[in-house]
């Protein structure tokens, strides 16, 4: 039976989740160059729009109908038979609607993670034909393996509860892979540009943090007892995290900076959310603690030591930080939290952290192979990076014919 309480949850918590994309594109927008803020606000809001419709027609089906090849197929093409009587094998307790529009959520703000790798540098259009088909033959994918019914790391035992394989491994992976095909901004050797409004970085790092309550604590499908967990264990996480990377900076710079706090609360958020609906608030001091270690260590020594150009850091916060939160998960997960879950190391079941590897080194692979040919064929057939004289002018100007920002004389 339909429990309305649960389906309210559902309901308010995919609106928050949608709230993540627009917070996300003033995070990231807020760290490029003003003459390019535009560009990042116009790719995040058209992967709103383009992706919801995707995930309408074939997104959902391939993602979550029942199925254990490739993916699950194209049984529920357009919604046909997903209507607004519950689906057990998800959720029993609201629509199954209600279900579809809150992955719809996630499986947006996915690809617009990537966008922090190749910043001030992809044709739009190539953008847009880039990610449609990453979210379509990798997100989808990826996403039925580990949360469909069917789905053979579903079923091998790995344990996600709200995307850290399936949406921060995935994108930070493919972020990586971007970043380094597409080559550096040509003023990269000379220096990473200063965020242009810090202001807007803050607002968007607020954002992210307010709707991934709804990432974490909606993952539990219902209005009970382990939503409240997720959202404890969430704020937790982000605020460890947060003060964390304010003393890395303090430790390695003499003063803490509002960059490297936002920078930090961000990456706890990563790293709790597969844990978010197995692990105590201790578990997520520890987790959010040291996340930034990892990924402070992930964007100041080894970004600057390979010279890649992973312009804000999509790979350094999501993909370091997902790693950690997964293998955490394997150690810190109990079923004291979660039943329907597993112990992890920590808890007597070292097997767990295996299959949580296992998970984190299959996605890893799929997702570096997967985004390397989606980017090569839209390359041959588009083009995807805009020449010298556009990056110079700006993707502004010269993709959408707007600025963001008008001067009055």
């Amino acid at each position: 039976m339909i429990n309305t309480g649960d389906t309210a949850w559902v309901l308010i918590s995919s609106a928050l989740v949608m709230l993540m994309t627009p917070g996300l594109a003033f995070f990231y927008g807020g760290m490029v160059r003003r003459k390019n803020i535009l560009g990042v606000l116009m790719q995040c809001f058209v992967i709103l729009c383009a992706l919801s419709v995707q995930w309408v027609l074939i997104g959902y089906s391939l993602a979550f109908h029942p199925g254990t090849g490739f993916w699950g197929g194209f049984g529920w093409f357009g919604l046909n038979g997903v209507g607004l009587e519950p689906y057990a094998d998800y959720a029993a307790t609201i629509p199954h609607q209600a279900f579809m529009i809150f992955q719809a959520m996630f499986a947006i703000i996915t690809p617009a993670l990537i966008i922090g790798a190749f910043a001030e540098r992809m044709k739009f259009s190539a953008f847009l034909l880039f990610t449609l088909l990453w979210a379509t033959f990798v997100y989808d994918p990826v996403c039925h393996w580990v949360w469909g019914i069917g789905g053979w790391l579903r079923n091998l035992g790995a344990l996600d509860f709200a995307g850290g394989t399936v949406v921060h491994i995935n994108a930070g992976l493919a972020a990586l892979v971007t970043a380094i095909v597409i080559g550096k901004r040509r003023t990269f050797n000379h220096g990473a540009p200063v965020p242009h409004s810090m202001a807007f970085v803050v607002l968007g790092t607020a954002l992210l943090w307010f709707g991934w309550f709804g990432f974490n604590a909606g993952s539990a499908l219902a209005a009970n007892g382990l939503a409240v967990n997720a959202f404890v264990v969430t704020n937790t996480a982000a605020a460890s995290a947060g003060l964390s990377w304010a003393i890395l900076d303090w430790l390695k710079h003499g003063k803490p900076t509002m960059f490297g706090t936002a920078s930090g609360a961000v990456a706890g958020l990563v790293a709790i959310t597969p844990a978010a609906g197995y692990v105590n608030v201790l578990s997520a001091v520890i987790i959010g603690l040291l996340v930034s270690v990892f990924c402070f260590f992930a964007v100041t020594v080894i970004k600057p030591k390979l010279g890649y150009d992973d312009a804000l850091d999509a790979f350094g916060v999501h993909c370091v930080g997902g790693i950690w939160g997964a293998l955490a998960t394997g150690l810190f997960a109990s079923k004291i939290v979660n039943p329907a879950g597993a112990n992890g190391l920590f808890f007597g079941n070292p097997k767990q952290l295996i299959i949580q590897l296992a998970a984190v080194l299959v996605t890893l692979g799929y997702t570096f192979i997967g985004t390397l040919i989606i980017y090569k064929l839209v390359d041959f057939v588009l083009g995807i990076r805009v020449n010298e004289q556009e990056e110079f002018m700006g993707l502004d100007l010269t993709q959408h014919h707007e600025t963001a920002y008008t001067v009055l004389e």
